[in-house]
């Protein structure tokens, strides 16, 4: 494990191994990286590089057609689709006074639900099948890029599991039908007299468990550490940033850390990223009970994903008020 402007960089390679004791010495390093900072660079982590830069690709060309072409696909109430600049804001954020919306805009697609899928004939919460933009391969190469990742998630929620001494096999069926949010973001450069407290991602936490995140070599990903000060977040080539989010927070019984960050783009130029949040089922309890054994002394009281979910969603999207 090495060190970069306080952001830790770990090797993953074990996740693509296999190998028992290799995984139990990254669930070694995985626990002081995230129970500190709840931030680190994942290299090594077996995905394809050429798929990461192909769906790199489609992100800038489907943010570069023509705005009534993006709106025909705005996102609706399955939290699917186009989400448009200064349509973003969390109010509830307890990291800064948001007066302003996110300077970005957005594509999500979450796990694919067929209109005639029992989920979604029920109405069960977020079930329902995306929307995608007529856009040659974009669809292919974005529900490659979901499914690899979801993988990944898997992988990691396994090691999160063995970081805190609990089995990853009493974790993982929450994850069988995860829930899932891919996002592919367009952040227009900030001009350079811009006020203070307009952000390209404002100041605030991550709703879920996990999130992974490929950013490209733009930068302006800022996290804040444990002493108080923003350290930028290194743009490592093929590296994924993951960190943790307020739901594993809670599930861990606040061992593991959701860090606040936000995005800055001072560069002058259009950043692009791609984020993957991995949650479990909407019906799962998020309590650290499940890990800890039920006479755990807890301040988190229990709640089911998509309750939470829920909740937070009221006070950040346009489409939710």
């Amino acid at each position: 494990m090495t060190d970069m402007t306080g952001i830790p960089v770990l090797d993953a390679q074990a996740l693509s191994t296999g190998d028992i004791a290799a995984l139990e010495v990254f669930a070694t390093d995985f626990r002081p990286s995230y129970e500190t900072i709840g931030f680190g660079c994942i290299v090594n982590h077996g995905i394809d590089s050429a798929l990461i830069r192909q769906v790199f690709d489609a992100s800038a060309r489907f943010h570069a057609l023509p705005l009534d072409t993006k709106m025909a696909v705005e996102l609706n109430s399955q939290h699917r689709g186009y989400i448009p600049i200064n349509s973003s804001m969390d109010v509830n954020s307890r990291y800064a006074e948001i007066k302003r919306p996110n300077q970005s805009e957005s594509f999500m697609m979450m796990r694919e639900d067929a209109p005639d899928s029992p989920d979604v004939l029920a109405g069960a919460y977020l079930a329902g099948p995306n929307q995608w933009p007529e856009l040659a391969g974009f669809r292919q190469s974005v529900t490659a890029y979901h499914d690899a990742l979801c993988d990944l998630g898997r992988r990691l929620i396994a090691v999160a599991a063995m970081a805190l001494g609990g089995d990853p096999a009493e974790l993982l069926p929450a994850f069988e039908r995860p829930t899932t949010w891919l996002r592919l973001l367009h952040y227009p450069p900030l001009p350079p007299d811009s006020p203070s407290d307009l952000f390209g991602s404002a100041p605030h936490s991550d709703f879920g468990c996990l999130t992974i995140l490929a950013q490209d070599e733009v930068g302006g990903l800022q996290v804040l550490t444990p002493d108080g000060a923003w350290a930028d977040v290194p743009a490592i080539p093929g590296a994924f940033v993951v960190n943790v989010g307020d739901m594993l927070h809670r599930g861990s019984n606040g061992i593991l850390k959701s860090t606040p960050h936000r995005v800055v783009n001072s560069s002058g130029r259009e950043r692009l990223s791609l984020v993957l949040a991995y949650d479990p089922e909407p019906d799962t309890m998020i309590d650290p009970r499940a890990v800890f054994g039920p006479d755990l002394a807890t301040e988190y009281e229990p709640i089911t994903c998509g309750d939470y979910l829920q909740w937070r969603f009221a006070k950040a999207f346009a489409y939710r008020k």
